[in-house]
């Protein structure tokens, strides 16, 4: 059977045949759709088709075996050694599957909730930024939920202190709103206004919330002589999911509102996925008067956790470990993968009884 072949046949398949064809040779094979899960397929075995193709006429013949019998008889009679090969050779396993004791429920639960409240104290990673700000241009790369936030308020209430404006962006106008609302209860709403495409509230206010590109229309205005005179206060520029300047379509706005940015005042770039903070610091200091520094930190400071949610309601662990194992697919939680099979065969599209 030609590649092709191959192909056509496993197209004709339900996706239920493809992923017990997947066990073993395709890692997460139940989050693939059917052509993506052909193609991981025919990728795994690509140097044993042959192999690939045997397993496959072995599950079409279970399922005809276990089809009702109102088949043609001619079926029924047909040679043993036309029919596919009754045993299957044993898969080749992905990944040997770990040896370490699996967390339980409790465990991995242990700990959720509201904790007690206890004293603020900043961690170093934000002292060092905001002594950063007293000099220069900088770069905070951190986790979500690390705490960008304090270190955008807090600037901003030392720059307002020094009698300096703030504009804070963000890329979204439903971020800039929630923002907006935010910092509206941190300073008071007489200190806060709002510029978007949609809403314009309290313009002269010495914080303005607006969208990225409502600055940067801003700075070409002023580029163009019509100069905002709060601009020469300007004292801060927050640039919040500044890992937009990777878009392809987005990233210019970024890049153009640093560039006609005014030198007198600080950029504070804040994100949680920014892939290349180093190259960007680097770009700011060739631009900027001044170096820009780079504060990165990798450690997340609220932990993730990895659950599955049968559709029966059971809840349990996705893996072994109460964190996720990053690149390591054998430690998936035995209850997890029981659960796994368990919706497998309940949603085999036809010849099996589904509970």
């Amino acid at each position: 059977m030609t590649p092709d072949e191959l192909q056509q046949l496993l197209a004709q398949q339900p996706i239920a045949v493809l992923h017990r064809l997947a066990r073993g040779r395709v890692h997460r094979h139940f989050r693939a759709g059917k052509r993506r899960l052909i193609e991981l397929l025919l990728q795994h075995s690509s140097q044993n088709l042959a192999g690939l193709e045997s397993d496959l006429h072995a599950l079409i013949g279970e399922r005809h075996t276990r089809a009702p019998l109102t088949t043609a008889p001619a079926r029924q009679a047909a040679p043993r050694h036309t029919a596919p090969p009754p045993n299957r050779r044993p898969h080749r396993p992905h990944e040997p599957e770990s040896t370490e004791p699996s967390v339980s429920l409790a465990a991995w639960l242990e700990g959720l909730g509201v904790p007690s409240p206890q004293p603020f104290v900043p961690d170093p990673w934000q002292v060092d930024a905001l002594a950063g700000l007293t000099e220069t241009d900088v770069v905070v790369s951190v986790p979500t939920g690390s705490g960008k936030t304090y270190v955008a308020v807090e600037a901003a209430r030392r720059a307002m202190d020094e009698n300096r404006t703030v504009i804070y962006t963000s890329p979204l106008k439903a971020l800039s709103n929630t923002k907006f609302t935010e910092f509206s209860k941190i300073f008071g709403g007489d200190r806060v206004g709002i510029l978007t495409g949609d809403r314009q509230d309290n313009s002269q206010a010495p914080i303005l919330i607006m969208t990225t590109e409502i600055l940067r229309n801003l700075l070409y205005d002023a580029a163009g002589g019509e100069i905002d005179v709060r601009l020469d206060t300007l004292g801060l520029v927050i640039l919040d999911e500044s890992q937009y300047l990777a878009d392809p379509e987005r990233g210019v706005v970024w890049e153009e509102t640093i560039i006609f940015c005014p030198s007198q005042a600080k950029l504070l770039l804040l994100s949680a996925s920014i892939g290349n903070p180093q190259d960007i610091a680097d770009w700011l200091t060739s631009i900027r008067p001044s170096p820009c520094r780079l504060v990165r930190h990798s450690k997340r400071t609220v932990p993730l956790r990895a659950g599955y949610l049968h559709p029966n309601g059971k809840l349990t662990p996705l893996f072994r470990t109460a964190g996720i194992p990053y690149g390591q697919p054998g430690q998936l939680h035995p209850e997890a993968k029981r659960l796994f099979l368990e919706y497998e065969e309940d949603t085999l599209p036809s010849g099996r009884p589904r509970r």
